[in-house]
């Protein structure tokens, strides 16, 4: 299959034909999924159709932006394989299982949705970045409604400690300062990610260039329905494609380590100069990040949410590895024996 057709303009490249010939099936054709709702998917073809396909087994983990191998029998289609990732957008499982819940596959940049009719959540925007990181795609933040900001300078001021490496665009709809700034960036697959109520739907019909999403209306407290229920790929008008996701009230991470590292560079560089290899920023000597946060080069908030999410990604990632579950077995007993120690030593001095 040569890099022509409609695939093209979906981001199908001779890396793709290649691994879609490997896979030796002469009654197959490539695809790309562009939804995927109760065992069943729609997928674009070459052809310039978009068919509703059932899932077999071995492909039964699809999502929206895989590129499948697709066979028609009777007038029924199926995917019977799904070819390598190149990336994938990965969350812990809302369901609790480790096994993890794949948002989009195949992305070549994740726009973060921020919105600037609330305060930011630094927080959440460091969550959202070590997603993206850590699926290999390019992350962008989002400065949606910036015509409501009180004070866009302070708000651009805030991320930069946050915003590592990682370009910042202000949009608004309803001017449209930013859009033109933000569509010369949309190259490849693109996927938003952000929280509900953050204008992501509004946001792609604007780049689409019609009303392609429903937008439901904002409550007063900002929180917004969820207007997008199913992750969906759509063409742009100047070719690539749009993934938009449901507005997501929670993202846990897997065992993001990657993501970690390239959000929190500043911390892990600090971390280099401190006199112990095993520092765990607290109070040992010749700590270099808590000298960091004394003269003002770090925020206390900042290390406490690294710590936060590290502990998520450890957590998340010894449920996976049976030595590593029990490495922190070991660690938790190890600070409970050490606990019970420090109590009972304050009560001889204090009986």
């Amino acid at each position: 299959m040569s890099n022509t057709g409609r695939l093209a303009h979906y981001g199908w490249d001779a890396a793709f034909a290649e691994h879609f010939a490997a896979l030796g099936d002469p009654a197959a054709e490539p695809g790309r999924v562009i939804r995927v709702d109760r065992g069943r998917c729609d997928v674009v073809t070459d052809s310039g159709d978009t068919v509703p396909a059932h899932l077999t087994a071995e492909a039964s983990d699809v999502c929206t932006g895989d590129w499948v191998a697709l066979t028609t029998n009777a007038g029924r289609h199926t995917v019977t394989a799904v070819l390598p990732r190149r990336t994938a957008i990965v969350r812990a499982s809302a369901g609790g299982d480790s096994g993890g819940q794949v948002l989009a596959a195949n992305v070549t940049t994740v726009l973060i949705a921020t919105p600037l009719d609330t305060d930011l959540n630094l927080g959440r925007t460091e969550r959202f970045l070590t997603l993206a990181w850590d699926s290999g795609a390019t992350p962008v933040i989002v400065l949606t409604k910036a015509d409501l900001a009180d004070d866009l300078a302070a708000a651009r001021q805030a991320l930069a400690p946050v915003a590592l490496g990682v370009d910042v665009i202000a949009v608004s709809v309803t001017t449209g300062e930013g859009l033109a700034d933000l569509r010369d960036r949309l190259t490849g697959t693109i996927a938003i990610l952000g929280q509900s109520g953050a204008g992501k739907s509004t946001l792609v019909n604007a780049l689409l260039g019609d009303a392609a999403m429903a937008v439901g209306e904002v409550r007063a407290d900002g929180k917004g329905r969820h207007t997008t229920t199913t992750r969906e790929l759509w063409p742009l008008p100047g070719g690539g494609c749009l993934i938009d996701t449901p507005g997501l009230r929670g993202v846990g991470l897997q065992d993001n380590f990657d993501g970690l590292r390239r959000t929190f560079a500043d911390i892990e560089q600090l971390a280099e100069d401190c006199r112990f290899a095993d520092c765990g920023h607290d109070t040992e000597p010749g700590c270099a990040v808590r000298a960091a946060i004394e003269d003002g080069r770090l925020s206390e908030r900042r290390l406490a949410s690294f710590r936060k999410l590290l502990r998520e990604a450890e957590w998340m990632a010894a449920r996976t590895d049976p030595l590593l579950r029990a490495e922190r077995r070991r660690h938790w007993k190890a600070l409970s024996q050490a606990g019970s120690a420090a109590a009972a030593a304050k009560r001889r001095r204090h009986p």
